[in-house]
């Protein structure tokens, strides 16, 4: 591939509508070059958030229980490289569409399922969210403070991390397979065991030194004095991260603290007296002022910032010197995604020999294929 080109440059991937996990999922791969089209159905069966996970990609409106949309559906498939489907396990397949009867169709289809539960597991065929995955992976049971219930965070973990970018990464794994062999292949992710993944290594320290306590009472997880979130003057917050010595020591040098003054770094029954002594500290100035004096050292004090407060401009996932991504540099603000936006280019680039026999609705933007047209 030429320099600087995206390296997923060529790939048609078909993204079936859906909420987060797999809009971002295509987003991705959007990202780097792929062409990425959304098949969006003629009702919205959810309400917000809408779908702003869009960038660079373009839409068809299709009806697949409807018989000339969902033929020309299938004239689709038959030239994709990948199909997301976040649907529930065998929803496409009994309507016919499953991966056994669209990888006939096309043998080097990447069929991606993007499942929320396991499934083959008890909860398959459930409906979920983000909190529950996390609830069911193990992973939810280690987020709070002591003596508090678990703490859901905001959706990044189950949906995106344990979801899309798990998915993700089934079909650039598939890809490959497909270099070697030409053979596509169904991948199958879903956000508990992708979430539970992510957390092999909380998992394999539990019992262990420094995990072996309830939630909130050992070194990652708030017990810490130096591995903390601390308010400052002025109702900003800093988070702190020195369990070096080495950082330590620096820690206590900008706070004008004196380590012979102090309980042992490491010295646990102690810890809730040396949080005491920082938290207080650190409510002396204000966070710019503490910017000031950490900044420029390592004594892993950060500003905890609001996400327009980030530097910019916005980075790829990953930055590759030879085949970067397309500009994702402004990542708020971006235009909704319209049903069936870019349609007839989509025909024109993907089946340019049936683009004249196909019918976009003007009203509804439907895409339907006659067969006496063919």
């Amino acid at each position: 591939m030429a320099a600087n080109v995206p390296p997923l440059k060529g790939l048609k991937v078909l993204e079936l509508g859906g909420l987060a996990p797999s809009p971002f999922a295509g987003l991705i791969l959007a990202d780097y070059g792929a062409d990425v089209v959304r098949v969006d159905r003629l009702i919205t069966p959810f309400g917000p958030p809408r779908d702003t996970l869009c960038r660079h990609k373009r839409s068809i409106v299709i009806d697949l229980k409807h018989d000339t949309s969902r033929r020309a559906f299938l004239e689709l498939v038959k030239v994709a490289d990948v199909l997301i489907d976040p649907y529930r396990p065998g929803v496409m397949s009994r309507l016919g569409l499953g991966p056994e009867t669209l990888r006939q169709i096309n043998p080097r289809l990447i069929y991606a399922h993007l499942h929320g539960f396991r499934p083959d597991g008890m909860y398959g065929k459930r409906a979920g969210h983000d909190i529950n995955y996390l609830a069911v992976s193990g992973i939810l049971s280690l987020l709070g403070r002591k003596g508090e219930k678990p703490a859901p965070p905001c959706n990044i973990l189950g949906d995106f991390a344990g979801g899309g970018l798990v998915c993700v990464t089934g079909i650039l794994m598939a890809l490959l397979h497909r270099s070697v062999t030409g053979q596509g292949q169904v991948v199958t992710a879903n956000m508990v065991d992708g979430s539970a993944y992510l957390a092999t290594f909380p998992r394999q320290q539990l019992g262990h030194t420094n995990m072996d306590k309830p939630r909130g009472e050992n070194l990652l997880d708030g017990a810490a004095p130096f591995y903390e979130v601390y308010e400052t003057k002025d109702g900003r917050f800093v988070a702190v991260g020195a369990q070096e010595p080495q950082f330590f020591s620096l820690l206590l040098a900008g706070l004008g603290l004196e380590e012979k003054d102090l309980p042992k770094q490491w010295d646990r029954e102690r810890w809730p007296e040396l949080k005491a002594v920082f938290t207080e500290v650190f409510a002396r100035k204000t966070m710019v002022e503490w910017r000031a004096v950490f900044d420029d050292t390592d004594g892993c004090v950060s500003p905890v910032l609001e996400m327009g407060e980030t530097e910019r401009p916005y980075k790829p996932l990953v930055e590759m010197s030879g085949s970067p991504s397309l500009n994702v540099d402004v990542q708020e603000d971006y235009p909704e995604l319209k049903k069936g936006e870019g349609c007839q280019e989509v025909l024109h680039e993907w089946v340019p020999g049936l683009e004249k026999a196909m019918d976009v609705d003007a009203t509804s933007k439907l895409l339907t294929l006659e067969r006496a047209k063919l």
